[in-house]
């Protein structure tokens, strides 16, 4: 599955327009390498989505075509959660 489609039905970001933007600007690894749009994910895969002050490293449990807002966490696990401080 394309990693923009991914973040969408996973709700990880809400809209894939947005989740293109975000990975063309270079803030989406897939296995600690830069990723475009089009990169195509598969379970057991770890992404690392930077959020403004904020860094998000999940794995890929489940890839679903389409999900309810309520299984959407469940296509995966957080790894781990960071804060990046602002740069003086």
């Amino acid at each position: 599955m394309r990693l923009d489609k991914f973040l969408k039905v996973s709700r990880l970001i809400k809209r894939r327009t947005l989740a293109k933007e975000v990975s063309d600007q270079g803030r989406i690894l897939v296995n600690g390498i830069q990723a475009k749009a089009s990169t195509n994910v598969k379970v057991g895969d770890e992404l690392t989505v930077r959020f403004g002050q904020k860094i998000v490293t999940v794995q890929i449990d489940k890839i679903l075509e389409t999900t309810k807002k309520e299984e959407a966490a469940k296509m995966y696990s957080v790894i781990k959660e960071e804060r990046v401080q602002a740069e003086s």
